[in-house]
């Protein structure tokens, strides 16, 4: 096997873990999402962005005042309150921008939106839901 297949295939192994450490989160946080930062500054604009997002996106299940009480939710699903002091998936924003991103395991009720919303537009969901409630750790 010559020297660019090996690099080749140990850069695809090394992109599949990477993908896999910051895959969709299970109660009890995720020490790789942990460590991301929130490169979007909480402006007005923001926040307002990303209550625009959360009501197309997220409303329907969480409900209209981020309750998780939302018409749409999944039978016999309990949909996370974003207002409350308990964040069981992790409470820094690396970690609720994952969730968005990649879903909330383990069953997967939640479905992430990576393919249909911007990082961009992830980050400004973590920013609105910062603004309902409790800031968690940062």
């Amino acid at each position: 096997m010559s020297h660019v297949s090996i690099g080749l295939l140990v850069g695809v192994f090394v992109g599949c873990v990477s993908v896999v450490g910051l895959g969709a989160q299970s109660p009890g946080g995720n020490a790789a999402a942990r460590k991301l930062k929130n490169p979007v500054q909480a402006t007005p604009q923001s926040i307002t962005a990303g209550k625009d997002l959360y009501a197309k996106n997220c409303r329907s299940c969480h409900g209209a005042d981020a309750k998780g009480d939302g018409p749409m939710k999944p039978k016999d699903s309990h949909p996370s309150n974003l207002t409350d002091a308990e964040w069981t998936r992790g409470s820094t924003d690396g970690e609720i921008f994952t969730v968005v991103r990649e879903g909330a395991g383990p069953e997967f009720l939640m479905k992430g939106y990576k393919s249909r919303m911007t990082e961009q537009d992830t980050w400004n969901i973590v920013n609105y839901i910062r603004s309902l409630g409790p800031k968690g750790s940062q």
